[in-house]
């Protein structure tokens, strides 16, 4: 079990790399800042309402469909009551749409089509499920979030979340959800 005491809460950031001030880092790859050495689809060694805050960018899409729900559980576990989960994934409905856009180029369309599959750079970059809003709030609420709402952008990290490489459109789908 990994030791958090009852008064200290976490703000947790799931796959993250980036060293921010009151903020511990979650990523299956060990790499320098990182807190917890962990596989995001086991949370269970975490105490119930450890955390805060809960963020991940680019992350929750490397899930198989068939753990997204227990996930979304284990993180609604981890959370303190009216606390926040923020999750930026790519947004399926802004990718298709570039996809077969035919303004775009080959090597462009080649880079949506890695934003849609993951970068395949290693073994851990691979996307196993695509997420829009009605989808990704859909599992959220079957994981006992009640208020689940869209933003623009979080601006809290230097990652994926406010990318925006074509027609000035973010790619990412920017999703809090609250628990309570």
């Amino acid at each position: 079990m990994i030791e958090i005491s009852h008064s200290e809460k976490i703000k947790l950031h799931i796959g993250g790399k980036e060293q921010k001030e009151g903020w511990k880092i979650l990523n299956k790859i060990n790499a320098p800042n990182v807190d917890y050495h962990k596989d995001l689809n086991d949370l269970s060694e975490f105490p119930d309402e450890c955390c805060s805050v809960i963020y991940g960018s680019h992350v929750f899409e490397h899930i198989d469909q068939r753990n997204i729900v227990n996930v979304l559980k284990q993180t609604k576990r981890m959370l303190t009551p009216f606390g926040v989960l923020m999750i930026s994934v790519p947004n399926m409905d802004v990718l298709c749409k570039l996809f077969i856009d035919p303004e775009l180029d080959y090597n462009d369309k080649f880079h949506v089509m890695r934003m849609l599959f993951g970068g395949q750079t290693d073994e851990y970059d691979y996307h196993y499920i695509g997420l829009n809003f009605d989808i990704l709030s859909n599992y959220l609420k079957i994981a006992g979030f009640k208020n689940v709402f869209k933003v623009d952008k979080f601006n809290i990290f230097n990652d994926t979340s406010n990318f925006a490489p074509y027609k000035n459109q973010n790619i990412s789908l920017n999703v809090i959800a609250l628990n309570y």
